[in-house]
């Protein structure tokens, strides 16, 4: 029996047996972003087709952005963020074969993004660094082939490959955790924890058994250009190893470890040895759905000193229609000034604390549409106050619809 049927978020009660999962015999809501795990009790989102041999899901948003960032270094702009997501899983006699797509329309929004204080990474013009603002994704995210081979009831080996994908490094990406994918705004940590969640060329191997996987893959280590909407396939220069373990259906941990060769476009030469940790806690009691990530990163480059980030973020679904999240970050940042000015090349301590609300007023088909607004505030040493004001306070106000 097939049918087309929108799996309810605040029904939905997971792991079930009924949907295994792209790369072993385990709940498939434990699948995250690539080839990343999540808590198998995490809510699944979107439309889920089932057949015979097929699975198929689609999941997405797309948020309208006004964004008003505070102090002298400050800027507004209305802006549109998106994502599509496309997977399919077809039984084998022994395993399975899957297919991932995922796109954006953020290129649209332009090649410098959207105003972000203290944000930094890649660059708009392939001349100068974007600072104080987020890059757009690529309009190809992910465009990968899954196989995996079941050894035993509870054990498999699995293989990714993609034109566009995510390699075996760091937690889930920040727009497919649950605990922060309603947050409009990019993490500040996003560079030490999950920017490789778009790698033009990527192949992972590995081997799970129950609750534990280990996987290793091999990929190009460049970040995306300003040309957004181009695959730059490169060859093969960086690679990562992670270990995963979900010991509970509420918990998922990972560390991973990884080389990166030269991943910035304006820094050629110099390469990074990124190692993160994270835990992620998802609680579903009656009517309350609940996620908290926290998340360490190391950035060690060839040149220069290293650099931490550390990240707490929450989501609590108090029913169908509110939605509360916030998010905690401290990163040292050294990317916040150009050659020739004076502050250039030092590191500064950047604490952030945003706290957002969605509310989902109206429901047409198979999507929600909420609006919602989000409200963030720093902290970082007094040297700064003159290129960044005292405390400054950045908002956000969105209209979203989601899949």
């Amino acid at each position: 029996m097939m049918s087309d049927t929108p799996i309810p978020t605040m029904t939905m009660t997971m792991p079930t047996m009924a949907m295994l999962g792209m790369d072993g015999p385990y709940p498939m809501s434990r699948e995250a972003s690539g080839t990343s795990w999540q808590p198998d009790s995490t809510p699944m989102e979107g439309l889920h087709h089932m057949g015979d041999p097929w699975m198929t899901m689609w999941h997405g948003f797309a948020d309208l952005i006004y964004d008003d960032q505070g102090g002298p270094r400050g800027d507004t702009k209305t802006f549109s963020n998106s994502m599509l997501m496309f997977m399919a899983r077809h039984d084998l006699s022994d395993g399975a074969f899957g297919v991932r797509l995922m796109g954006s329309l953020d290129p649209l929004m332009g090649k410098d993004g959207y105003p972000e204080l203290f944000q930094t990474g890649e660059t708009a013009d392939g001349v100068h660094p974007l600072i104080d603002r987020q890059h757009p994704h690529n309009l190809l995210m992910e465009a990968a082939l899954t196989y995996s081979l079941n050894i035993s009831s509870d054990q498999a080996a699995f293989a990714y490959a993609g034109l566009a994908g995510e390699p075996a490094l760091g937690p889930p990406a920040f727009m497919h955790r649950f605990s922060g994918m309603d947050d409009p705004e990019a993490p500040l940590t996003h560079h030490w924890l999950d920017s490789t969640h778009i790698t033009d060329g990527v192949v992972t191997a590995g081997y799970v058994w129950d609750r534990v996987k280990l996987e290793a893959s091999s990929f190009n280590g460049r970040e995306p250009d300003q040309n957004r909407y181009d695959v730059e396939l490169r060859k093969f220069d960086s690679y990562s190893a992670r270990l995963s373990y979900n010991p509970t259906s509420d918990l998922a941990l990972q560390v991973s470890t990884g080389r990166l060769a030269s991943p910035e476009q304006l820094e050629r030469d110099i390469s990074v040895h990124r190692t993160t940790a994270s835990l992620s806690d998802n609680r579903m009691v009656e009517s309350v759905r609940w996620q908290t990530t926290f998340a360490f990163g190391r950035n060690s480059p060839d040149i220069g000193a290293a650099s931490d980030a550390w990240l707490l973020e929450s989501a609590v679904i108090l029913s169908d229609a509110r939605t509360v999240f916030g998010r905690v970050e401290r990163v040292a940042k050294d990317e916040l000034f150009l050659p020739g000015q004076a502050l250039y090349g030092q590191s500064f301590t950047i604490d952030s604390l945003s706290v957002g609300y969605i509310y989902d007023f109206a429901r047409f088909g198979l999507t929600r549409v909420g609006v919602g607004g989000l409200l963030s505030a720093y902290r970082y040493p007094k040297i700064l106050d003159a290129s960044y004001g005292s405390e400054p306070l950045s908002y956000l106000l969105f209209i979203r619809v989601k899949l």
